[in-house]
């Protein structure tokens, strides 16, 4: 938490000082950011700010999206017809992948069952060794296929209900918190990680695993 606070401060400290530069050329101050985002709440949330009633959560973002849009006609920017309009680029790659997915599913693009999901995983894989195994390499080739494949992945993650922003994080710290123990491991043997071979250091991974599991 005490880190969460540092943090927290040092965003603070942005909006203070752009608040500051605006406050500075006579554009707007703290006061009017603050007016801003609670008129933008109020606006955006009338099922709780002005008693609407919603038959479901799905109804709820519906609303949110149209007044969204709504917002973007008022300020003359153009408007986006596409299902997959304002999804920003400027979103993790995982999170933007997940969105991107749900605004398809809502229109029924979607696949009806998981195995077909795991189907499709297995396909992109295929497509990614297809291009490691050519007779030439072609690198952006091979991130293209990469790429559909993670996109496959955060697919099945959103099928299973699964966060996959909150699932990588998870096994990324799974990951170092076992090879930490791989490096403690081959150091009780009296080997650095320079010293040991792979068949080394696998084999103290499944111990590690074994431990841990």
């Amino acid at each position: 938490m005490q880190d969460i606070r540092d943090e927290l401060g040092d965003l603070l400290f942005q909006v203070v000082f752009y608040t500051q530069l605006a406050n500075e050329q006579d554009e707007f101050d703290f006061d009017a950011v603050a007016q801003g985002v609670a008129d933008k709440l109020i606006r955006r949330h009338p099922h709780v700010f002005a008693e609407v009633n919603f038959d479901s959560v799905a109804a709820i973002k519906d609303n949110w999206e149209a007044v969204k849009q709504a917002e973007r006609f008022e300020k003359g920017i153009a408007q986006d017809a596409s299902i997959l309009a304002n999804i920003t680029t400027g979103l993790p790659p995982l999170v933007r992948a997940n969105k991107l997915q749900k605004r398809c599913a809502k229109v029924g693009f979607d696949w009806p069952d998981v195995t077909q999901v795991a189907d499709k995983i297995h396909e992109e894989l295929d497509e990614v060794m297809a291009e490691v195994q050519a007779s030439t390499l072609n690198q952006d080739a091979i991130e293209d296929e990469v790429g559909d494949l993670l996109f496959a992945v955060v697919n099945m993650a959103r099928h299973l209900k699964v966060d996959p922003e909150s699932a990588l994080r998870r096994a990324n710290r799974k990951f170092e918190q076992r090879f930490r123990r791989v490096e403690q491991r081959l150091a009780d043997q009296k080997l650095s990680l320079s010293d040991a071979n792979l068949m080394q250091m696998e084999d103290a991974w499944q111990w590690v695993k074994n431990q841990t599991e």
